[in-house]
């Protein structure tokens, strides 16, 4: 039975702590030649969440992919987690996801055929939650199992929401609570409490296609989804793209239950000493800022939620629109304009 197999029992790092690091990344991509067109409205210069390609006048293809090892134990949830994240990029942009294609890795000697339709059926279901048509994908044999799905969207041409469109004065509202590393590693170690295990899976199978719809409503112009690279990591970008500076309050964002204690109890992943090294030489922290928070902070997310710059005229009504389906949405910080001393970050 497919309900007796631990998915993860096959991974070290699952969902999006399983990224390269974004250090790496960066460095290999820079000399990489890309075919410039006028019609390619987003490209990967920015960094930005998905490609965006230009039809005509009134339409923009959006296109994304993405896809992970389990970060959960039943492969429906898994299933659902992955569909979820690989739409979520479509959303970041304010777009609407209208098909996708699987992508599977799996390895069919070694774990139960009726794992993988358990796995696919979660996706599939995720998507017609969605309203998403799935038309198809393809399949390897590897070990461990992985899944995701190659996203199409659409979006107006002038209403495409980007990394690189923030301004001094937007507030910064983030839709999740942070914490799913955290408590995915204390599910690996036998150290995390179900229910709480269970409130990081949720929040992972949960779809950001509310928060695009609000972003489109209220005229955000400027966003991001979190994901491997944590909140810091991203919101980096976000800054360096737009040619700002943040100064977040840590004591504002959000977090799952269970993830701060068990960053107490000493329980980090891996990925968020990454992700801190990435971005180490762009962020000031304050000197009594709690370890704890920082590394919060750090923590590579999965299928996470919106990080959006707002004008602060909307803000209030946006933020109380957004709990009504994401309860964590909380300001959790300001755009300002570029520091002086080369910092693009700032975590009080």
């Amino acid at each position: 039975m497919s309900k007796d197999f631990d998915m993860m029992s096959t991974v070290e790092y699952g969902g999006c702590s399983a990224k390269l690091p974004a250090s790496e990344l960066e460095k290999l991509l820079a000399d990489i030649p890309v075919l410039e067109s006028e019609r390619l409205l987003v490209g990967s210069d920015t960094h930005d969440d998905a490609m965006v390609w230009k039809i005509n006048d009134e339409t923009a293809i959006i296109s994304t992919t993405d896809f992970f090892p389990p970060v959960c134990s039943d492969a429906y949830e898994f299933g659902q987690v992955a569909a979820a994240n690989s739409l979520s990029d479509i959303y970041a942009m304010g777009g609407i996801a209208i098909t996708a294609l699987n992508l599977v890795m799996f390895p069919s000697q070694r774990i139960p055929m009726e794992v993988l339709r358990d796995m696919l059926r979660g996706g599939a279901d995720k998507c017609l939650e969605a309203g998403v048509v799935i038309g198809g994908g393809h399949t390897i044999d590897d070990y461990p199992p992985k899944y995701g799905l190659a996203v199409t969207g659409t979006v107006h041409p002038e209403r495409i929401i980007t990394n690189s469109a923030a301004e001094s004065g937007d507030l910064l509202i983030l839709t999740k609570a942070l914490g799913t590393g955290v408590l995915a590693a204390g599910k690996r170690i036998g150290e995390v409490l179900e229910e709480d295990f269970h409130g990081a899976v949720e929040s992972m199978k949960q779809l950001n296609k509310s928060a695009a719809g609000i972003m489109q409503k209220y005229g955000v112009v400027c966003a991001t989804d979190i994901t491997g690279f944590s909140l810091l990591g991203h919101a980096l970008k976000l800054a360096r793209e737009s040619g700002v500076s943040i100064e977040m309050d840590s004591t504002s964002i959000p977090s799952l239950p269970g993830a701060y204690n068990l960053l107490e109890y000493g329980c980090i992943p891996g990925a968020a000493f990454r992700n801190l090294n990435y971005v180490e030489d762009s962020v000031q922290f304050a000197p009594d800022l709690d370890y704890n928070l920082k590394m919060l902070a750090a923590d590579a997310q999965t299928s996470g939620g919106i990080l959006m710059c707002i004008k602060e005229g909307a803000a209030e009504d946006a933020l109380k629109e957004l709990r009504e389906t994401y309860q964590y949405s909380a300001i959790i910080g300001r755009v300002k304009g570029p520091n002086s001393d080369g910092s693009f970050l700032i975590l009080r």
